[in-house]
């Protein structure tokens, strides 16, 4: 079975074609992050515009890139949550009218289960019981993932996201809106010992907290002479999302028992992440699976192979499917 995916909940146009659960035909992305930089952030109203223009090319090249038509297609998946309301619009009316044109079954997929996904699709398939972790730029959780679709919180996020406070520290260490990766470039090299900033301690200790550490940074700015070189500044501030992201990883991990540990969302391409848990993983005996670098970020082969899964097990969505701004992957919390 070939399934379309269309992925725009946010400031990317996405479409990918997948075939047979994990192999992925084509995975097209089309990025707005040129033209939100001048604003330092996603403007939703110029991101809903964007997809309206571009969605139809995307999805055009991602069946040209797999050597299909619609013909070929035997069901639709599209996130519609959560996101940017507009956004999401775009892709799934595309969706709607797909389905509708073609009598194909059509399904809506949730975005924070694609980022689970994307590890399963570059691993060529599931390996559970696992823990999840999917650290973005507007997510930080922690799952525990039983089996397909069956998935219960261990930990979440209590103000900014992982991703958030790398963009965010990015901007103050003046890298301009090159977000996580310029900061993970800029820290090669650098003494991630040299500066002690903060490790934020939450009531439930496989939550999140990363405003602290990024008002430590903003401080630390400030008050400076600005004689430490940005290596040592950035490796530092880096390492301190990375001793936390890692550090409830894996005592989750050992609340579980899982022998597996997944990593999803844009950070799980921070280099310094991967080598930590890497590390850490072989030490442990836990298998860590990462994503390829396309798979990381927003992208429409996670959803297709969500939908491929759903689609399989007869879920089905009507016409009326509805988008919303917000809603939990899960309200199941770890009970043992």
């Amino acid at each position: 079975m070939r399934v379309l995916g269309i992925e725009s909940s946010c400031d990317e146009t996405s479409a990918a074609v997948l075939e047979g659960g994990w192999t992925l035909r084509s995975n097209v992305v089309a990025s707005q992050t040129e033209l939100h930089a001048p604003f330092g952030g996603v403007v939703p109203e110029i991101a809903s515009r964007r997809h309206v223009e571009l969605i139809t090319l995307v999805i055009q090249e991602a069946l040209d890139r797999a050597g299909t038509a619609l013909d070929g297609i035997a069901g639709i998946a599209v996130t519609n949550r959560p996101g940017l309301i507009g956004s999401l619009l775009v892709g799934v009316t595309a969706a709607k009218s797909i389905a509708l044109a073609r009598d194909l079954p059509l399904v809506g997929v949730h975005h924070i289960e694609g980022h689970v996904f994307s590890g399963f699709v570059a691993d060529g398939g599931p390996r559970l019981p696992a823990v999840a972790l999917v650290a973005s730029g507007g997510h930080t959780e922690l799952y525990y993932v039983r089996d397909l679709h069956q998935y219960e919180i261990l930990g979440r996020r209590r103000d900014d996201a992982a991703g958030e406070a790398f963009d965010k520290g990015a901007r103050v260490l003046g890298l301009g809106n090159g977000g996580g990766a310029a900061l993970d470039q800029a820290a090669l090299g650098g003494d991630a010992g040299s500066v002690p900033f903060p490790r934020a301690r939450t009531a439930n200790p496989l939550d999140f907290s990363f405003s602290g550490l990024k008002s430590s940074l903003v401080r630390y700015v400030r008050e400076s002479d600005g004689s430490r070189p940005l290596a040592d500044v950035a490796a530092s501030y880096q390492a301190a999302i990375v001793d936390v992201l890692a550090e409830h990883a894996f005592s989750a991990v050992e609340m579980t028992k899982a022998p597996h540990l997944l990593v999803g969302g844009g950070v799980a391409a921070n280099s310094a992440l991967q080598a930590r848990l890497r590390e850490e993983g072989r030490r442990r005996g836990v298998r860590v699976s990462f994503p390829t670098p396309e798979l990381c970020t927003d992208n429409a082969g996670m959803i297709a192979a969500v939908g491929h899964s759903l689609l399989e097990r007869g879920v089905r969505d009507g016409l009326d499917l509805e988008t919303f701004a917000r809603g939990p992957l899960t309200t199941q919390v770890w009970s043992g």
